[in-house]
């Protein structure tokens, strides 16, 4: 079930791969994504000693759990991989020149968890010709509606 989901990164990026990562939270952190009070679309993931980090994802506190806490709602969060897909996404990223981009935020077994998509950089052109697929294929469905 999906929680929120990051559609700047489609327009942005051309996504290869995804994977899903567990991520470290408090349980401030945790009751506020439950109220649906987290923004992840200008957030981008690091690599740092070999973890993988989120940066800039923006968790707003409830007054009501984090008042015995020091809430800090951009916090830097570790993601939680298996080695083998850490050391993968590093390779590509290294490389390749791909970047990591947090995709969706979604309950998977009650867990909180978040996509990753290993994703290359659109260039101008390439947004203009996704818009224009996009306004056909709009108008593909209008005219298939007006003729039934």
């Amino acid at each position: 079930m999906s929680i929120i989901q990051n559609k700047k990164a489609f327009h942005d990026y051309f996504i290869e791969q995804r994977f899903e990562a567990g991520i470290a939270l408090e349980g401030w952190e945790v009751k506020a994504i439950r109220a649906g009070r987290a923004q992840i679309k200008e957030a981008y993931v690091i690599i740092s000693n070999s973890e993988l980090f989120l940066v800039g994802c923006h968790i707003t506190p409830l007054q009501t759990t984090s008042t015995h806490v020091l809430a800090d709602p951009t916090r830097t969060r570790k993601l939680l991989l298996h080695a083998e897909e850490i050391n993968r996404l590093i390779g590509s990223v290294e490389r390749a020149g791909y970047t990591l981009v947090p995709l969706d935020l979604h309950y998977s077994r009650g867990r909180v968890k978040l996509e990753v998509g290993l994703a290359k950089g659109k260039k101008q052109h390439d947004k203009r010709a996704t818009e224009k697929d996009k306004e056909w294929q709009r108008e593909q469905q209008r005219l298939l509606r007006g003729k039934n």
